[in-house]
């Protein structure tokens, strides 16, 4: 008999997860994205950083629009005033070191950090559901092809930032 209680229960139980948990939209790729929430704006972060790269600016807009719209259901939208969601910021900070030292004292590896200040809010609410700076590295061998492998490294910096921020801007719903 109290064995079909505890059956009963059980069973009570998994139903009213079940059905509590229609309130929010999951994705497969672990998001969880409020009804209310379809489309977010994200525009160009302008470079600040003084980097000398000229595109930066296009790589991280390109890679936050890539994980927004390929890792969740969210749409892009045009403009400020037409989206649920925006993400927006600049690039701070672009810094290009020697990383490690080889015998004969020259960079056998340097290392692309870069800084990214950004805040993502609903537009419904006033205050911002965050506002912080982000970092991004990657290292590269400057003795060969250099100026390849700086840009790839930023690249590489930009794609760390990028998917720091998707996973902050998503995981706080």
């Amino acid at each position: 008999m109290a064995l079909n209680k505890y059956r009963t229960a059980i069973l009570l139980l998994l139903l009213t997860v079940i059905s509590t948990s229609g309130c929010f939209r999951y994705s497969f790729t672990g998001t969880s994205i409020p009804e209310n929430v379809n489309t977010v704006f994200i525009p160009f972060f302008p470079d600040q950083s003084n980097s000398g790269l000229g595109d930066l600016s296009n790589r991280l807009n390109e890679a936050l629009v890539n994980r927004f719209i390929s890792k969740s259901r969210l749409q892009l939208a045009n403009d400020r005033q037409s989206a649920d969601a925006i993400l927006e910021g600049a690039i701070t900070q672009y810094n290009n070191k020697p990383f490690t030292v080889a015998g004969n004292n020259e960079s056998s590896e340097n290392r692309v950090q870069i800084s990214v200040s950004a805040s993502f809010k609903y537009k419904s609410d006033k205050q911002a559901l965050w506002d912080k700076s982000f970092s991004g590295y990657a290292n590269y061998d400057p003795n060969d092809n250099p100026i390849e492998g700086e840009n790839n490294a930023a690249a590489d910096a930009m794609d760390m930032i990028a998917n720091n921020m998707f996973n902050d801007a998503v995981g706080s719903w």
